[in-house]
């Protein structure tokens, strides 16, 4: 029997205080939007965290983009040390098949704010990427092949690997800058801004995907779904 959701990110081991109090108000804004069970969130960098909230008769909602190392290997492995190896894990964030059109409306909302048809704006795609794994470069291009229809481009860039975020933005016009991340962390805060500056970007740039107002709702219609597959 499910008890309680667990929505689970990875937090700011540097400093992990303000990841977890993001998450916390995250789980509450999901329980509002009543999923049916009770809903926690924890950060795998705050000390204790997990193990505070999650049980053997938890659901665990992954806040990332991608199916990766964290996902399928570290979160598990937590879990384990948390007391709650049997704990069910729901697919990411990122993988939620209504992304692509949520992405889609913020992305053409922007473009038409600013006095553009979307037909003719360039979505720029914004993601973590890493050297090690291709999880992250392979969620991004394919959420940006299935929205290309809509905008004249669609343009990725990356923090960790190439094509690079300053040099994906360089000479766009007419553009809109839309970070595939979960939440707003050091990367949305200071890399990401001090690349499009570098660029020389002057399109819009909007907040991570992870923050838009309907998110809470995704992820409780998630939570709610699992739960009636088992009934």
């Amino acid at each position: 029997m499910i008890r309680n959701a667990v929505i689970v990110s990875h937090g700011q081991p540097g400093d992990p205080g303000p990841q977890q109090q993001a998450i916390e108000a995250l789980a509450a804004t999901v329980a509002h939007a009543d999923p049916g069970i009770a809903v926690h969130g924890a950060t795998l960098a705050m000390p204790g965290a997990l193990a505070s909230v999650a049980d053997d008769d938890s659901l665990i909602y992954p806040m990332f983009m991608a199916e990766g190392w964290f996902t399928g290997t570290e979160l598990p492995r937590r879990l384990v040390q948390a007391g709650a190896p049997r704990a069910r894990i729901l697919r990411p964030f990122g993988t939620d098949p209504a992304l692509p059109g949520l992405i889609v409306a913020k992305a053409h909302a922007a473009a038409i704010a600013q006095g553009w048809q979307p037909k003719d704006t360039t979505l720029l795609l914004t993601a973590h990427g890493s050297g090690r794994s291709q999880a992250s470069f392979t969620i991004t291009s394919a959420l940006a092949a299935q929205i290309a229809p809509h905008f004249a481009r669609t343009v990725t860039g990356f923090v960790e690997q190439p094509p690079f975020i300053a040099d994906a933005a360089r000479g766009l016009s007419r553009a809109v800058s839309l970070p595939l991340f979960a939440l707003q962390a050091d990367h949305v805060l200071d890399d990401l801004p001090t690349a499009l500056d570098k660029a020389g970007f002057t399109g819009a740039r909007l907040d991570p995907i992870g923050l838009a107002p309907e998110v809470p709702g995704l992820i409780a219609a998630a939570i709610r779904k699992y739960i009636l597959s088992l009934e």
